[in-house]
């Protein structure tokens, strides 16, 4: 079975926006913003589930975008995203600007036990397998992963778009709550951008199983309004937790902003049945869920300026 993907947009300037199979509408919306056309490409498989990459554009111009998130089934979107980069170098493509707006593996940034791979570091030489003009990316985990990378890598943040959301909802009774040391720059920019103050949940991981444990919080956040920032959400463990502890001290509400949801299996299932009033992400990975308690905004317009530049 293949897949043909294409645009219906014909305002066309000396460039395409290409896609694999991980994130296609965001790829249009980056397109469209762009004014050019989502150039054609047929992935299918081979019957020993080797994947099979075509670019079936007749011509290709110098200058092109590949947009691909690195999101469930990871591996697969990483091989499509290689292979389809070597298509468009045989079909001409001088520049490539990779758009890898969740990077994969960017949680495996450091060798946590002995025996263990740096995955990331891994990661990013598979992706400049062929070379590239740059990669742009969204709220990396941590900041010293561009240093992995070879070519320049920009790393966009949905810090404005989550405070344009949020800055006319906030009041005296708003706190941000980071809700584990990871969160805690990220949290600590979100509260001066709203203007509020800042609480601090401290958490315990079983490195081994996963498992999360809350261990208390800076500060009284009863009757407050708790708006909780990261940067993702995996298996929402920690949300749920958070969400636990924080309704135990009695807080009003609970809402959560997130710069990527990766939909593991049950995960928004988990959040819709915890404390949790409302949650907004962004489309760096494709939604593959509804939920009442959910709401998507788009990084497209972001991405497309940074693709001009």
């Amino acid at each position: 079975m293949s897949i043909a993907i294409e645009s219906e947009c014909d305002n066309i300037i000396n460039m395409l926006v290409f896609s694999g199979s991980s994130n296609q509408t965001l790829a249009r919306r980056i397109a469209n913003k762009l004014g050019v056309k989502l150039g054609r490409v047929e992935l299918s498989k081979f019957t020993n589930d080797e994947l099979r990459v075509r670019v079936s554009e007749k011509k290709v111009p110098s200058r092109v975008a590949v947009v691909q998130s690195l999101s469930l089934p990871t591996d697969t979107h990483l091989v499509e995203f290689c292979l389809i980069c070597d298509a468009l170098k045989r079909k001409g493509a001088r520049d490539i600007v990779a758009v890898i707006p969740w990077l994969g593996y960017s949680k495996q940034d450091k060798v946590f036990r002995s025996g263990e791979a740096l995955s990331v570091k891994v990661i990013a030489k598979m992706l400049q397998v062929v070379p590239l003009e740059k990669v742009i990316t969204y709220d990396l985990h941590n900041l010293a992963i561009p240093g992995f990378f070879d070519v320049p890598l920009i790393n966009l943040s949905g810090r404005k778009l989550f405070r344009e959301y949020y800055k006319k909802q906030v009041t005296n009774k708003t706190i941000v709550v980071s809700p584990d040391a990871g969160a805690t720059k990220s949290s600590e920019r979100f509260a001066e951008d709203l203007g509020t103050d800042i609480a601090y949940i401290s958490k315990k991981r079983d490195l081994v199983t996963g498992e999360v444990s809350v261990k208390g919080i800076s500060q009284s956040v009863k009757g407050m309004q708790v708006l909780i920032k990261d940067d993702m959400i995996a298996t929402g463990s920690t949300l749920v937790e958070a969400a636990k502890f924080l309704t135990k001290q009695g807080v009003q509400s609970i809402e959560v902003a997130a710069t990527h949801h990766l939909y593991v299996n049950h995960a928004q299932e988990k959040l819709d049945k915890s404390k949790i009033n409302s949650m907004v992400v962004t489309d760096t990975v494709e939604p593959k869920v509804k939920s009442k308690k959910l709401k998507v905004i788009s990084v497209a317009g972001v991405i497309a300026k940074e693709i001009k530049a």
